[in-house]
């Protein structure tokens, strides 16, 4: 062991030594109620998510995974509870939207810096599927850090606006198609 290093160096060292956890998105119905609930009642998971008005209970987590069931059954594709490592860690996916794949994703502040390798695994899934010849996304404007849409090559498509809260949509080739 190095002993000329401060802890806090050392602990860095090791931190970046360690493998990357395994990312999996498992069907929303596997998350306990509570573990939505929990993620969603955190302050910092409505920072940027201007429709999340009211707390959330076991019954509002129950009725959001219904109507996200619900997409699944229609198109044949929705959202997903991500896992790293067999840990929740948020929830994400794609939802039709008129003729239009829309992607969300909302992750527990502590996998905030999840978001860029988790995006790469679901944009990496929309190339192979034919029903999908663009994504779109849908940001608020409190989102300033948008370095990464951009080196995806996702381009700003104008504002939308969504009950009271207006975000900025952008759009994301994923095939010779669109």
């Amino acid at each position: 062991m190095h002993t000329d290093r401060k802890p806090s160096e050392r602990i860095r060292a090791t931190h970046i030594a360690m493998p990357k956890e395994e990312i999996s998105f498992v069907r929303l119905n596997e998350v306990p109620l509570g573990t939505l609930v929990a993620h969603m009642n955190d302050p910092r998971t409505g920072q940027h998510m201007p429709l999340l008005t009211a707390p959330w209970t076991t019954k509002v987590a129950a009725a959001f995974i219904a109507a996200k069931e619900a997409c699944w059954l229609r198109d044949g594709l929705g959202h997903w509870a991500i896992l790293e490592g067999g840990r929740y860690v948020g929830w994400g996916g794609f939802q039709k939207e008129g003729d239009e794949w829309d992607f969300g994703l909302v992750l527990v502040p502590d996998a905030f810096g999840l978001g860029a390798r988790i995006t790469q695994m679901a944009m990496a899934f929309a190339r192979t599927d034919p029903r999908i010849p663009y994504v779109t996304f849908l940001l608020p404007p409190t989102r300033k850090n948008l370095g990464a849409l951009r080196r995806m090559g996702a381009e700003p498509v104008g504002e939308i606006k969504y009950g009271d809260a207006v975000f900025r949509k952008y759009r994301l080739a994923t095939s010779d198609r669109n």
